[in-house]
């Protein structure tokens, strides 16, 4: 493409009407189902994969208005709309606002709300100012990104990868569904990187084992305390990487679009901004009340710190693997927050805050990564860039209405019982209360995480990665993901790139096909329940 074909290409606009006002209705549709999903098996789906799904479903429909549906620029728009609203209403919003009402304080959900939205939009807007920097490379892997690029891709145009991918939708379908593999794991180890999740497996694995053979680590917080270590050592990495000096207002040697500069700007203004919500949250709950001005001050700016660390802890992760450790994050600094006396509201509004950063941070870098594929790997920046603008946009617009939906229903899902088990989760933690031994423990473990998150280094991420499969995994998820990885580096050694291509596609599909199949048979369970 020459210099002129590429000054004449424009972005489509993510508040063109037509494509604004299906959004809208798209992201009534996804924060529904991020809802339903949450509550009712304690998860969400890749919700990438299923936005990339209805933007191809929604450009084939035969109609005039339609027919711009057809640009993947557009269709990665809708998939970015769809995916965030759905994250944000499930991941951020429900899981935030049960804590205070589990607590006993139904009318702190609104400031809840409306403090969980606004920091979801922080959390977004500092991803869309470091996405494709030094610390948050566009080029590195966010596997559901890519199987998302790769979907909207194979389906475009009529070759071999939409019968490839089609066969990776038919295998993550039934080899969930007949065996009970969790294949959306099979399809992240063949794109996310090779040892960060060999650390994920191994953690699985691992916990997995002490679990079968009555040796539960959870009970002398192994996972908790090594998440501490090995997070605390991402923090510093991350920083030091914020220090580091480069070469001013130009990305470093132009492999980037965004600058270490502008990175530190959106870090250190993103502290301030989530800061300032965080003391507006203390006034309205009124729990600034129960402690004394220099415990206050310091609860604010904690809750401020947890934010922006989980978010860049969670990040890493994701980046590296596919799945960011959202609820493991948050339950670290909650942890912390109850050895350092906060009273109870005051741990379950920062549970809240914390767990509403993070989710909307990696799933836009998905989103983000999926665009830079789709928009050619970034080989004309100025496009690149008002593409991630035009992402950003659908983005927020999502957020918005996935936060007027959940105000609509939340009522309705709480009488009924109904919430992200999470949010329990966090309940029986600030209840427990704190004790010198959960401290010694996660002391203890700390310093094994540190080691391996230092020797790992801050681009493979293997002690956050490691804690991340203590916290999340079991048997089998440990067995699929080292098997898999296995099977990767064999057909790389074989194939070689056209191999790793070929991966690529199966698992964007098996991704595809584990996500469809989660959401189908989560609903027809709904069905079944209200037939009874």
């Amino acid at each position: 493409m020459n210099e002129n074909e590429k000054n004449l290409r424009q972005h489509p606009k993510a508040l063109d009407p037509s494509v604004l006002i299906l959004n809208i209705i798209l992201a009534v549709l996804g924060s529904i189902i991020g809802l339903e999903i949450i509550v009712r098996i304690g998860i969400s789906t890749n919700t990438s994969i299923i936005g990339a799904l209805f933007a191809i479903i929604i450009s084939r429909i035969p109609v005039s208005i339609f027919k711009k549906f057809k640009d993947i620029n557009v269709q990665n728009l809708v998939q970015t709309n769809i995916s965030g609203a759905t994250f944000c209403a499930a991941n951020s919003l429900i899981l935030a606002i049960g804590i205070p009402f589990l607590l006993g304080e139904p009318g702190l959900v609104v400031p809840m709300l409306v403090g969980a939205t606004i920091a979801s939009i922080i959390d977004a807007t500092i991803l869309y100012k470091t996405f494709d920097t030094e610390m948050f490379p566009a080029a590195e892997p966010w596997p559901p990104g890519v199987a998302a690029a790769e979907t909207i891709k194979a389906c475009a145009g009529q070759t071999k990868q939409a019968v490839l991918l089609l066969v990776g939708i038919a295998g993550g379908v039934a080899g969930k569904a007949l065996f009970g593999i969790p294949m959306d794991i099979l399809g992240v180890a063949w794109i996310g990187d090779i040892w960060a999740l060999s650390a994920f497996g191994v953690g699985a694995l691992a916990i997995g084992l002490s679990n079968d053979f009555g040796f539960p680590m959870g009970q002398y917080y192994v996972p908790h305390g090594i998440m501490i270590g090995a997070g605390l050592v991402a923090l510093i990495q991350v920083f030091m990487m914020l220090f580091r000096k480069d070469s001013g207002s130009d990305s470093v040697a132009g492999k980037f679009t965004s600058s270490m500069k502008d990175m530190k700007k959106a870090i250190f203004g993103g502290y301030g901004a989530y800061v300032a919500v965080a003391l507006v949250l203390a006034i309205f709950c009124g729990f600034f009340q129960q402690m004394g001005f220099l415990q206050f001050v310091f609860w604010v700016l904690y809750a401020a710190f947890a934010a922006i660390a989980s978010e860049l802890i969670i990040g890493m992760a994701a980046m590296h693997s596919g799945w960011f450790p959202g609820f493991a994050t948050a339950l670290i600094f909650l942890i912390v927050g109850m050895l350092a006396g906060f009273p109870p509201l005051g741990l379950a509004i920062l549970a809240g805050y914390t767990s509403a950063t993070g989710p909307a941070f990696s799933d836009m870098a998905y989103d983000l990564k999926c665009g830079y594929i789709l928009r050619g790997g970034g080989e004309d920046p100025e496009f690149e860039k008002e593409g991630r603008k035009q992402q950003y946009i659908s983005e927020v617009i999502a957020f918005v209405v996935a936060m007027i939906v959940v105000a609509v229903v939340y009522k309705t899902y709480f009488a009924a019982d109904l919430f992200a088990p999470v949010s329990r989760t966090f309940l029986t933690t600030i209840e427990a209360g704190s004790s010198p031994e959960i401290a010694k423990w996660l002391v203890i473990w700390a310093v094994p995480g540190a080691i391996i998150q230092f020797i790992g280094g801050p681009n493979k991420q293997l002690g956050v990665l490691l804690a991340t499969g203590l916290l999340v995994g079991s048997t089998i998820t440990g067995i699929t993901t080292i098997v898999a990885l296995i099977i990767r580096v064999i057909v790389i050694k074989w194939k070689g790139e056209k191999g790793q291509s070929i991966m690529y596609i199966l698992a964007a599909g098996s991704l595809a096909g584990s996500a469809l199949y989660s959401f189908f048979s989560s609903t027809l369970a709904l069905g079944k329940s209200l037939k009874k």
